[in-house]
């Protein structure tokens, strides 16, 4: 591996672009590199892990808002939509704008935790619609995977953004473009070009995050998609970008991150290593916050031992993140309202623990509905739960070794009588190093669990079987990775003449006028 020490380059200090971190990730981005069968296994799985969580929100508001915008903006061999069939076609940066929304709308894919956050397994809408648009086959989409995967990880090891209450899309914009540089084996100028547009837009707060939390948080990968494949493009018509991005005295890390004397080490392969950042990354079992998988299990495993009745308080011992971002520490008394958006809950540990405790199960549905977050006894237990942080989860959660890192916590249940039920869950069991490590069969059964009654049997086998596939498959198949859905399940398949983008259109004037 090769480690790239960036830093702020003071005004009066000369470099070649060629120490520009952006360069660095620019020329491993066009490198070619090789991928190994565990990592052809895994970009498969995750390309069905998608594909599970964006047809189960196929027709929820935001993803249905952002079909609708994506079908004001049809293109003749453009790139397909989940739900609808192949023949409907939109632009490539519409297509990732809308099906990466679907994916994201449940919170309930890849994540992986270290310095900062991410969902890596965003990059890989706007990456299949390239695909699609440009007719790559599927050995180049899975080297773009790799490669976008690769990047992702290696920024969120190196670069906190949550520190400075950034959000995480400054991460996953630059790795969607190197997914796509590699993709397309676009020269190394033209990515790195493409990079520091990328980095330069990609920078914006955490309060989409915090607070009353909104659907934007669903349409932050598509938005970041689209505009990564805008930067791609605008940088192979020749034109250039804010640069040194990083480095620059008026850069991101000089105003945004940790400023002037900021500094991180970035790792990524040597020219000739094979990317496997994807292994370190890992999914999700339950539709929440990854830092509340593990504790949903820690949960669902004690509560047969408690009288939910006489509960007198429950308390959380666990990292650094997961008490500021999901916990009391975040300081949002959002988190603690019945009446609270499906989004806020899916952030608070309070809720999720107790409902965890009281239903002995969690669903990605059930678990969010306002009735349920509403029941009486839901709610006092819910306010009994407070969360701590305990500096040997943090230290856990930030070890260099991967068999090291923990996500979960040490759970305290003190009863009304004194009495203390206490027990502990490093990670998922879902995780790589969890008690059931999720594989290809798992992932399967997940969209099987999550798609059942929604998809053909020949549908969903011919999609299964295109994505264990992955890299036999012709440019004309990868319109599979999107399954259709039959006909009257998806809504809406055609511009719904609610918003701008549907002004003037013929398929929307010849029933009605917008607005």
């Amino acid at each position: 591996m090769r480690n790239h020490h960036v830093r702020v380059w003071p005004s009066t200090e000369t470099h070649a672009r060629e120490e520009e971190l952006a360069w660095t990730i620019a020329a491993f981005a066009t490198s070619n590199p090789r991928v190994t069968d565990a990592v052809t296994e895994m970009v498969a799985c995750r390309v069905v892990d998608n594909a599970a969580v964006a047809l189960a929100a196929i027709n929820r508001q935001p993803v249905a808002s952002a079909r609708a915008m994506a079908l004001c903006h049809p293109r003749e061999g453009g790139a397909t939509l989940y739900g609808l069939p192949p023949e409907t076609r939109v632009h490539a940066e519409w297509a990732a704008w809308a099906n990466a929304t679907a994916v994201r709308e449940l919170d309930y894919h890849d994540t992986f935790l270290a310095a900062d956050y991410a969902h890596p397994g965003d990059t890989l809408a706007p990456i299949i619609a390239i695909a699609q648009q440009t007719g790559q086959n599927g050995k180049d989409l899975l080297r773009a995977a790799a490669v976008a995967y690769e990047v992702h990880v290696a920024l969120v090891k190196a670069i906190s953004l949550h520190a400075h209450k950034k959000d995480h899309m400054a991460h996953l914009l630059p790795a969607s473009v190197a997914g796509i540089g590699a993709l397309l084996n676009l020269p190394t100028d033209t990515v790195y070009h493409a990079v520091n547009q990328a980095v330069h837009l990609g920078f914006s707060t955490r309060q989409s995050r915090k607070g009353g939390i909104t659907s934007w948080k669903a349409y932050v990968p598509g938005y970041s998609g689209k505009t990564a494949i805008e930067a791609v493009d605008r940088a192979m018509r020749g034109e250039g970008a804010p640069n040194p991005v990083y480095e620059g005295a008026d850069s991101v890390i000089a105003w945004m991150l940790d400023g002037p004397d900021g500094s991180y080490m970035v790792t990524l392969p040597e020219p000739g290593e094979a990317p496997e950042g994807i292994l370190e990354t890992y999914t999700k079992a339950h539709s929440a916050e990854y830092q509340a998988q593990a504790l949903i299990d820690l949960a669902i495993e004690v509560r047969g031992g408690v009288d939910l009745s006489r509960v007198e308080k429950v308390r959380l011992h666990t990292s650094h993140h997961t008490h500021y971002v999901i916990g009391t520490g975040a300081n949002d008394p959002q988190k603690m309202d019945p009446e609270a958006s499906r989004e806020t809950l899916d952030h608070s540990i309070m809720y999720i623990l107790a409902v965890a405790l009281e239903d002995g199960a969690w669903h990605h549905e059930n678990s969010y509905t306002s009735e349920r977050a509403a029941r009486p006894e839901t709610v006092a237990l819910w306010r009994k739960v407070e969360t701590r942080e305990d500096p040997v989860w943090t230290a856990r959660y930030h070890a260099d070794d991967p068999s090291e890192r923990a996500f979960g916590g040490r759970l305290e249940i003190i009863m009304d009588n004194g009495q203390v039920i206490s027990a502990e869950k490093a990670v998922a069991d879902a995780h790589p190093n969890g008690a059931k490590p999720w594989a290809w069969n798992d992932y399967v059964s997940k969209f099987d669990s999550l798609t059942a009654n929604m998809i053909a049997r020949s549908e969903r086998d011919r999609f299964i079987g295109a994505a264990q596939n992955l890299a036999g498959l012709a440019a004309t198949d990868l319109q599979i990775l999107h399954p259709e859905l039959p006909e009257g399940a998806t809504a809406p398949t055609t511009p719904t003449g609610k918003g701008l983008f549907d002004w003037g259109l013929s398929a929307v004037l010849s029933r009605r006028k917008p607005f």
